[in-house]
């Protein structure tokens, strides 16, 4: 059934009726009524500063809150009936409450665009889903910290180019993937304050013409209101790349985990929580969590480069291309919610192979030891580095351990060898080393386990 364009917030200017394909190509209410209390929040607010403006009376003012109650109260119990030509979250509200009170209720759009009240929505509902997702990525930093600081003596093999590099703490790459999150965690905050920016007043393109205080809205104090309301997606846009960048952290985590829980590796295990298995072959346990944390990445990139192409080439002001952005929001929150919960789950349940991690360390790790021992007796890096490559090159012609080379075999390579080159072949000594903020030594770790605890601490309270 068509619906009269007389009963729509833009009606007055059409006679005919809307296609009924086209009504639903038009309407955002399947996907948007999940803002219908960021909506009605943000109507109580208004129509108190109306109210204050002198354009709605006492009466009016009680009526129209009553009767957002009574929406709000339909909603929460599932009983809101959604009808034809109830385009978005906004549209919906308004009519029911003109249902539920008659003319006063009409009143509650004076001096606003339904664009911006959406966009108010919007920004309403993103900052409690931001108080959400900052939430579930301290707990995943909390959950990796401590897991650092019960580990910290656990040595296995780092790697570059997927190549065995040198010794490092199990703990220092536990926190090199906690300290990334916790810029993502900054960001997100960064971002919180552009999205509690208040767009009411602006308007479709002009603003609005009603002289009362437009900070008296609400009590927490918004600050910026912006002319041209197509500018208030910009934040939108923000939130769909920092999710993504989140995302990628999280991908390059999981597919570490992915190999070290290979029989390749043995390092570590995943629990049957956060495992599957094969349908075909029984004995495999099948590590599906990091799978699709790793996939959930993509699914994101592509919304990001989505919502940018709508973006990119649109005129100034409103385009209902705009429509668009809420989706996007929905499916970005939702993924990003579910990804940090089951990493937390993934790392606080997975069990390390202590044993096959220290055995997998081998003296070739230690070639760079070997550089700086030259380096402290005064050889230049470059050089050094050259004479422990030909130390390696010599190991490897002989076919035994680099810690095997005789002194002979050092001394062809230089004289500066002596006998206690033998203290190099120790992997706690090496790790001990690198004690600069950021190392793999004990007390580095210590240190960046702490600071981070201190950090949590006060963003959690």
């Amino acid at each position: 059934m068509a619906t009269t364009e007389g009963t729509k917030l833009w009606g007055g200017r059409f006679v005919g009726n809307t296609d009924p394909v086209m009504e639903s190509f038009n309407a955002s209410i399947a996907y948007d009524q999940r803002m219908w209390d960021a909506d009605i929040r943000g109507s109580k607010a208004y129509v108190k500063a109306l109210e204050k403006a002198q354009l709605v009376s006492m009466e009016e003012n009680q009526k129209i809150l009553h009767g957002l109650d009574q929406i709000a109260d339909e909603w929460a119990k599932g009983t809101f009936e959604i009808k034809p030509g109830d385009e978005d979250i906004h549209t919906a509200n308004e009519r029911r409450l003109k249902e539920l009170i008659g003319a006063p209720g009409g009143k509650l759009h004076t001096g606003r665009s339904r664009n911006d009240q959406v966009v108010t929505d919007m920004r309403l509902w993103l900052r409690d889903a931001i108080a959400t997702l900052t939430s579930d990525a301290l707990q995943l930093i909390s959950t990796m910290v401590e897991r650092a600081a019960v580990e910290i003596n656990v040595l296995f093999p780092g790697y570059t180019h997927l190549q065995r590099a040198q010794p490092i703490r199990w703990s220092h790459w536990i926190l090199s993937h906690a300290v990334a999150l916790s810029r993502d965690v900054d960001r997100l905050l960064e971002i919180k304050k552009r999205v509690n920016v208040l767009p009411l007043g602006s308007g479709a393109i002009a603003g609005t013409y009603l002289a009362y205080d437009l900070l008296f809205f609400f009590k927490y104090e918004i600050g910026r209101i912006f002319s041209l309301c197509f500018f208030c997606v910009f934040f939108l846009a923000e939130f769909l790349f920092w999710a993504s960048l989140c995302l990628t952290h999280l991908s390059k985590m999981a597919e570490d985990l992915m190999l070290y829980s290979t029989k390749e590796f043995s390092f570590v295990t995943l629990s049957d929580a956060y495992s599957t298995g094969s349908s075909l072959m029984p004995q495999k346990r099948n590590a599906d969590s990091l799978e699709l944390i790793r996939s959930k990445a993509g699914r994101l990139f592509g919304r990001c480069a989505g919502f940018m192409m709508t973006l990119k080439g649109l005129p100034s002001t409103y385009n209902k291309d705009l429509q668009e952005d809420k989706e996007a929001m929905f499916d970005c929150y939702d993924t990003v919610h579910a990804v940090l919960q089951v990493t937390t789950g993934v790392l606080s349940t997975l069990k390390i192979n202590q044993s096959v991690m220290e055995a997998a360390l081998s003296p070739d790790m230690l070639a760079t030891d070997l550089a700086y021992y030259l380096v402290r007796k005064g050889v230049p890096f470059r050089d050094a580095h050259s004479l422990s490559g030909k130390a390696v090159f010599t190991a490897e012609s002989k076919n035994v351990s680099l810690n095997q080379l005789t002194k002979e075999d050092l001394i062809a390579i230089s004289p500066l060898f002596e006998d206690d080159v033998s203290s190099l072949w120790d992997y706690q000594s090496s790790v001990e080393q690198y004690s600069a903020p950021g190392g793999t030594a004990k007390s580095s770790v210590e240190t960046q386990v702490e600071h981070l605890r201190k950090w949590t601490k006060i963003l959690m309270q």
